[in-house]
């Protein structure tokens, strides 16, 4: 039974991956999860300065999912480089990195700090406020993603995933905007802006007003967009949004997703990973699938 997938050239040993900023860059889940055990370990967002992030609180439960405002809190490239790279390198696993950043100069720079570094792709996050545009996501205008895709390939020496954000009218567009740009690889959904107000307090449950909705409530969302982004582009999608087990990563699969990344599921169930894998093994046993590509876009 093979459960090997290709995503531009990187052979992943099962489709199975940490969503970013909900597994840090695996060593908080280390003790419990078997990071051999996963196809990759995508970290949390980098930035070529260390981010302090939103003011607190940043973080809000609603039904069916979460709320977060984080801000991309991290510790910048070098800090990264210096201790993350090397403690994922003791794995089998392929390393992912996230990129952030307010310019295309910042995301550049990262890139081209990652030239030399033994990761194997780069996940670049264009949910980040593009300072220069007044704070509309790099994500939200086609030309953008077309643009800073074309100007982080000519400095990638690593396949370049674009992760899509969901808060556009038509993920289509931005999925071919990616690809005209020269990604390897999209990943979608990014997360849902969303708002919870606390009736008794009267204010905004996160400091920000406004977050990232994810969570099972955002699935059936994530699962249409994938089917669309497949149906519009060649290259190969990374599919992901509510995914608490291995059922819901095969919805995704079935859509044309040819990897999962689990996210939020990891806060509440630590395992969550190391299920899903496996869940998608007795499946294959189930209706006797010898090859996990098979099921790549099955559903059409």
């Amino acid at each position: 039974m093979n459960m090997k997938v290709n995503l531009a050239g990187v052979e992943l040993k099962n489709p199975v991956m940490t969503a970013s900023g909900t597994f840090g860059s695996g060593a908080e889940y280390g003790e419990m999860v078997d990071l051999n055990g996963l196809g990759a370990v995508v970290t949390k967002g980098v930035a070529n300065v260390p981010w302090p992030g939103n003011p607190t609180p940043r973080i809000a439960e609603t039904y069916g999912g979460m709320i977060n405002a984080i801000g991309l809190q991290n510790p910048g490239i070098e800090v990264f480089a210096k201790r993350d790279i090397p403690f994922l390198r003791q794995y089998d696993t392929k390393i992912i990195v996230n990129v952030c950043g307010r310019t295309t100069e910042d995301y550049v720079e990262v890139v081209e700090r990652l030239g030399d570094e033994p990761v194997d792709m780069l996940e670049i996050n264009i949910s980040c406020p593009n300072v220069k545009e007044g704070g509309i996501a790099f994500g939200q205008d086609p030309k953008a993603v077309e643009a800073i895709t074309r100007e982080v390939k000519k400095h990638a020496k690593q396949p370049v995933i674009m992760k899509l954000s969901p808060n556009v009218t038509d993920i289509t567009v931005m999925a071919k905007a990616a690809e005209a740009g020269g990604a390897d690889v999209i990943s979608l959904i990014n997360t849902l802006t969303g708002m919870k107000i606390d009736i008794n307090r009267r204010t905004f449950a996160v400091a920000n007003k406004t977050g990232g909705l994810s969570g099972p409530a955002v699935k059936p969302v994530a699962v249409r967009m994938v089917y669309q982004a497949a149906n519009a582009v060649k290259i190969p999608i990374i599919g992901m949004g509510g995914i608490m087990n291995a059922e819901d990563a095969l919805e995704f699969i079935l859509a044309g997703a040819t990897a999962v990344s689990v996210g939020t599921a990891n806060f509440h169930n630590p395992y969550a990973t190391a299920e899903v894998v496996s869940g998608i093994e007795n499946y294959m046993k189930k209706y006797n699938i010898e090859d996990i590509n098979e099921l790549v876009g099955a559903v059409r």
